[in-house]
């Protein structure tokens, strides 16, 4: 009798115990294996930028121009990340009440909201916060490679912070922070709307509103260090693992299939863009394989949580293939002087994969397949609305931005200082002393 009653308060004992432990389970929700990936999501992310856009841009422009571009890059990392603590984040994530369909509200200003022990889900607050500032970094340092060799620095920066605060972070609200295009159900895992069509499309407003540079398409000028090119584009591919990867903002499958599909796409893009080369032009390029790689990686950006392998096939050969004709088209056929094909290879690339998606996510093709009630047709349509939605917006606030920085600086340098060289003029420094 003893031994049952003694057994019957230790199992009554080891139940509390349990049900305590899953309590405590439930109350902190933080995990270490979430917050390390992101931790490095977030460290990869900012490697695209500086070093890798900063390095794959310098090498494509003229040695004249070489510092410039850096210089803008990391500007506008070091601006942006101000930017979004004061009032950035709270404009993607927080509530707007009545405008929340379009943007957030100011409640998180400075993050005063975001203390060291809140959360994110699984992650501390203050990753998923740092996190999202690389998106928001990256997405105006794209633009750079429109305008290079022709913006004056101060003009950069204040059109740079204007547009992030005008097309980013609403287009992002209503994408990733419970917006109306969320609330339609729009697909965009890691940016194809949010990072890719806004930057190619305020990349070609930018382009359109300065100018061609002075000598193009009469004067040849090609990349002046394509071993710098290639180490950047090389950073970009690795980092692009972080961008996609971490979105998942969880260390676990689908972080692992949004790896695997971003790399088949950019192999796939860069073979097919030097196919095409080889067929047109007779010899593939250097220049065309970083080209075509980075086209894979845009594209495949939307779709990498929701595509599979075949998928991801499909969308890198569909991205080597329309991005290299649009390149050509844009700047052959149109002469508009997208110095660095931004628009052709981010813009268009992030349409591209925008629109596949709304097929290849069915589990037909490997993907996650349609929800109840949801059909490729029906997401399609979704889709294509976000799309023409976010274009538009683009166009037209990016065109307000720059014509706002006209009156405050002049946007773009006059013919003698632009042919000698930003470099020289916009910081009396030069990329190469010999």
């Amino acid at each position: 009798m003893l031994y049952k009653a003694c057994r019957r308060v230790l199992g009554i004992g080891l139940l509390t115990l349990a049900l305590s432990t899953i309590t405590w389970a439930a109350e902190d929700a933080l995990d270490s294996g979430d917050t390390a990936w992101l931790l490095t999501s977030t460290a990869l992310v900012l490697f695209m930028t500086i070093p890798g856009l900063s390095l794959f841009y310098a090498g494509m422009v003229r040695s004249k121009n070489v510092l410039s571009v850096m210089m803008h890059c990391f500007s506008i990392t070091c601006a942006v990340s101000l930017l979004w603590v004061v009032v950035g984040y709270s404009l993607v994530f927080g509530d707007g009440g009545a405008l929340n369909g379009i943007i957030g509200g100011l409640d998180n200003f400075l993050l005063m909201e975001v203390g060291r022990s809140s959360l994110s889900g699984t992650i501390p607050e203050t990753l998923f916060v740092v996190f999202q500032m690389t998106f928001a970094i990256i997405t105006p340092a794209l633009i750079v490679g429109a305008f290079a060799e022709r913006m004056h620095y101060p003009a950069m920066l204040l059109f740079s912070l204007l547009w992030v605060l005008l097309v980013y972070c609403p287009i992002a609200h209503m994408v990733w922070g419970g917006g109306w295009l969320a609330e339609m159900g729009i697909q965009d895992f890691a940016g194809g709307l949010v990072v890719h069509l806004t930057a190619g499309t305020g990349a070609l407003v930018a382009a359109l509103v300065l100018k061609p540079r002075y000598g193009f398409s009469t004067t040849a000028m090609p990349p002046h260090n394509l071993a710098m090119a290639v180490s950047g584009a090389g950073m970009l591919w690795v980092g692009w693992f972080g961008f996609n990867g971490g979105s998942a903002v969880a260390a676990g499958s689908d972080a692992g299939m949004a790896i695997l599909v971003t790399h088949i796409s950019a192999a796939t893009a860069s073979l097919t863009w030097i196919l095409m080369e080889r067929i047109r032009f007779g010899k593939p390029s250097v220049l065309g394989v970083v080209t075509g790689m980075v086209a894979g990686l845009g594209s495949i950006t939307p779709a990498s949580g929701t595509v599979g392998p075949l998928g991801a096939l499909i969308i890198g050969a569909s991205a080597g293939l329309i991005c290299f004709f649009a390149t050509h088209f844009f700047k052959r056929v149109l002469k508009i002087d997208d110095a660095l094909d931004v628009f052709p290879v981010h813009g268009v690339g992030g349409a591209l994969g925008t629109l596949l998606l709304a097929f290849l996510m069915g589990s037909m093709w490997g993907g996650i397949g349609h929800g109840e009630g949801s059909s490729a047709g029906g997401q399609f349509v979704t889709q294509l609305i976000g799309v023409v939605f976010v274009l538009v917006w683009t166009v037209v606030v990016t065109w307000i931005c720059l014509r706002l920085t006209g009156v405050f600086t002049a946007l773009r340098a006059e013919e003698g200082k632009e042919i000698e060289g930003l470099d020289i003029n916009d910081h009396e420094e030069k990329g190469y002393s010999f």
